[in-house]
């Protein structure tokens, strides 16, 4: 066992607390991590007001240094790695290199593993839930699986990779891989945190004429304009879809990273003939559409997990973009000291960052 220092949820609806852990060494293809930085995403603060199996490790956007292996590990010693969603590799959807939609998700991600002598992580000598994303990552170490594993073939400053394995290949991968806009195409992104400006990144990488960014933040409006948007909108000060259609007559694809029904609603009343919306946003369950105008414009509205993206080639590629200045995720990213997690904590539930990562000095 190693000794290892973690935000533990204790309590369903509470925040995390620091405390010590103990972290087992790895086994089968597992890999463990030291971690050098982790982001706090959305779906990490919602998670933690419902999930049950307390006391349990969330965090799904670990990035850091492989400092030991399993015997069937497909991973090295050193190699510098991206933690992202666990797929079971042997279903049809792993097969067909969509891993986003691995018939075993649900189980794989959102459940944690079970508490017995097989999780990862130990609270006083007592197995507490672990392998949340199959990977817990609001620790110092992790025990991620090979698949979930990405080697970046270079090194880069660790709070920026740690996006990548979610918000921004969630982002990104929505206009690149799913909506794939034409030069002259207009897009509309709702909601301009870290997905949605990643998103915003992606429609300028892909050379949209109009990119329009709707968020109530003025904050996050002045940031899309620096990211790409050619427009922004403020919701709360005007009619936003009116606004929309004002600006481009109707746009060929829309993201909504809200998931609230109304904003989906309006997202899909701004589509052109044929237009697609892409959903990215977990938090309402249902949402009531136009179904007479979906049919009358053929419209298409599509869940979006992940970026649609296969891992292991398209993180490589945002860490290109990156590179090249077509991504500039430090715009993105407020550092913050691992021991300073209820801080960040506090900064992501509020909303006063656009993405919060926790930097770990081990």
């Amino acid at each position: 066992m190693l000794n290892a220092r973690a935000a533990v949820l204790l309590d369903a609806g509470s925040d995390p607390q620091l405390t010590d852990v103990q972290i087992r060494e790895p086994v089968g293809d597992e890999v463990l991590v030291g971690i050098d930085a982790v982001g706090i995403c959305h779906t990490d603060v919602s998670v933690a007001s419902w999930f049950r199996k307390v006391p349990v490790v969330l965090g799904h956007e670990g990035a850091g240094t492989v400092v030991a292996v399993g015997p069937q590990a497909q991973r090295r010693v050193g190699d510098q790695v991206v933690l992202t969603f666990a797929s079971c590799g042997r279903c049809a959807n792993c097969a067909a290199d969509s891993p986003a939609y691995c018939d075993h998700s649900t189980d794989l991600n959102m459940r944690g593993s079970r508490r017995d002598e097989s999780s990862a992580l130990r609270l006083d000598g007592a197995p507490i839930t672990a392998g949340f994303f199959g990977q817990s990552s609001f620790a110092t170490y992790a025990i991620a699986g090979s698949r979930n594993t990405v080697v970046l073939p270079r090194r880069i400053d660790p709070a920026l990779a740690a996006p990548l394995g979610c918000s921004v290949q969630t982002g990104v991968g929505a206009v690149l891989n799913v909506l794939t806009p034409q030069p002259d195409d207009a897009i509309v992104i709702f909601g301009a945190g870290a997905v949605g400006l990643s998103a915003v990144m992606g429609a300028r990488i892909a050379g949209c004429r109009n990119i329009v960014a709707v968020d109530p933040i003025a904050q996050r409006r002045t940031l899309a304009d620096e990211l790409g948007a050619t427009a922004t909108v403020d919701p709360g000060a005007t009619d936003a879809a009116a606004t929309v259609l004002e600006l481009t007559g109707g746009v060929a694809a829309a993201v909504d990273t809200t998931a609230r029904p109304d904003v989906i609603a309006s997202a899909v009343g701004v589509l052109r003939s044929r237009g697609t919306l892409a959903l990215v946003g977990l938090g309402a369950m249902t949402a009531e559409l136009p179904v007479a105008l979906i049919m009358a414009k053929g419209l298409t509205v599509r869940g979006v997990v992940e970026g649609d993206s296969e891992p292991h080639t398209f993180i490589p590629h945002l860490v290109d973009l990156y590179r090249h200045g077509e991504l500039p995720l430090d715009k993105l990213v407020t550092t913050y000291p691992f021991g300073e997690f209820g801080q960040a904590w506090a900064a992501a539930k509020a909303g006063e960052v656009v993405k919060p990562v926790l930097v770990t000095e081990r």
